[in-house]
This record gives C-alpha cells, sequence and structure tokens, in this order.
C-alpha cells in the first residue's frame, strides 16, 4: 500500500486520481507531478514500484506543501483576517459568505439551515 504524506492512497484508483486524496494536490498537480517523474498516469496505485512510491514521496515533500502545514497556514490566514478585523475576516467570523455571494436567498450552505422565526409571515387583511 503507498503511503505518501500520512495519507494511505487507495489501491485501486489509477495514481493520477489517486494523488488527489492528499489535501493540497488536486488534478492538475498530481498530472504535474507525474510527468516530472515519468510515472504513466495510466497506471494503479498498486502496480507502482517501491521505486516509484519513494520517488512520489521524495519529489511531495520537497516541492508541494500538503495536508498538516498547508491546513496550518490557511487558517493561520484566516486567523490573521480575522483579527485585523477586515471585511472578509468578519464574514468568516459570522459564517458567512466571504466573496461577494448574495445571501438574502441561498447561501444555505454556508449559513446552515433554516431558523423559523415566528411573526414572520405577512399579515392578513
Amino acid at each position: 500500500m503507498a503511503r505518501i504524506a500520512g495519507i494511505d492512497l487507495p489501491r485501486d484508483k489509477r495514481v493520477v486520481i489517486g494523488l488527489t486524496y492528499i489535501y493540497g494536490i488536486g488534478r492538475s498537480t498530481s498530472a504535474q507531478i507525474l510527468r516530472q517523474l515519468d510515472i504513466d498516469e495510466s497506471v494503479r496505485v498498486r502496480d507502482l514500484s517501491e521505486a516509484d512510491v519513494a520517488k512520489l514521496r521524495e519529489t511531495i515533500d520537497r516541492e508541494h506543501q500538503v495536508e498538516g502545514d498547508l491546513r496550518r497556514e490557511v487558517n493561520m490566514n484566516i486567523k490573521r483576517l480575522q483579527e485585523i478585523n477586515c471585511y472578509r475576516g468578519m464574514r468568516h467570523r459570522l459564517n458567512l459568505p466571504t466573496r461577494g455571494q448574495r445571501t438574502r436567498t441561498n447561501a444555505r450552505t454556508r449559513r446552515g439551515s433554516r431558523k423559523t422565526v415566528p411573526g414572520k409571515k405577512r399579515a392578513r387583511k
């Protein structure tokens, strides 16, 4: 089983897809790493040799920020925005969308499920 950056890669997937299980590596980065190391994208993770796994592990550790370090940096960036009280930091603190999306309708993913407020309906005539 290939273990890279503390993540067990799924054995039955192609390598280009398997690498995306690592936080911080997407499809394009995965393809770029494999091109750089001359590893075929269509090879399954279980068919990788130990040398290939070692090369992948070394390259990812040396050239890419992944998993814990990346998560820590992202959280520190958000914390910094909150501490300086900028608009984006306030939106993070209030659990609202930070990139200008509307919130009158939609934004349910960020705001959570609806909370019914009594007496909110229009008064009957």
